[in-house]
């Protein structure tokens, strides 16, 4: 039974509408808390909308064999996105003043950031410092959700590009 609910299709698509969502209340959020993003947050906005488009098109180009190779690439994405989220939890949990994630030379991730801002801005202008936790639910910063939910997308990557082979409690 659980099998049939938890298809490819049904999956891709589920992580293409769980990213897409996750975009949309960050945009929310950020409007109506007032909130500063910085080069981190952007980035990791900007892999969250690649994963919903990756997502999306495997859902939709199953069951053809090329849904597999463009599913494989929210594998690294999702892990690029969590080990950036659980880079800026780590700055974040510094003690107040002790590091900042501005002062040095640009790195690859900042200039890209940087670009997109001047593109559309809307979506991608950086505001903030990394080590800022501007808001918390339940206890967790929007850096420590973000942990979570790259871990999710690589979970449910992983789970949609290989499925699980149906098993039989009973063999003849």
């Amino acid at each position: 039974m659980l099998q049939s609910l938890l298809t490819p299709r049904r999956l891709w698509l589920a992580l293409a509408a769980g990213c897409a969502g996750l975009v949309a209340a960050s945009l929310v959020l950020t409007v109506w808390q007032n909130l500063h993003p910085c080069h981190l947050c952007i980035f990791q906005r900007l892999l969250y909308l690649l994963l919903a488009c990756i997502g999306l098109a495997a859902g939709l180009l199953l069951p053809r064999p090329a849904a597999k190779g463009v599913g494989f690439l929210a594998l690294p994405l999702a892990a690029t996105g969590l080990g950036v989220a659980t880079y800026q939890s780590w700055l974040q949990a510094q003690p107040p003043g002790s590091i900042s994630c501005v002062g040095g030379e640009p790195g690859l991730i900042e200039r890209l950031v940087e670009w997109l801002g001047r593109l559309q801005p809307e979506l991608f202008l950086a505001t903030g410092f990394c080590e800022e936790a501007e808001l918390s639910l339940l206890g967790l910063s929007l850096a420590n959700w973000s942990v979570l939910g790259f871990a999710a997308c690589l979970a449910l990557g992983y789970l949609a590009w290989r499925p699980i082979p149906e098993r039989r409690l009973f063999s003849n």
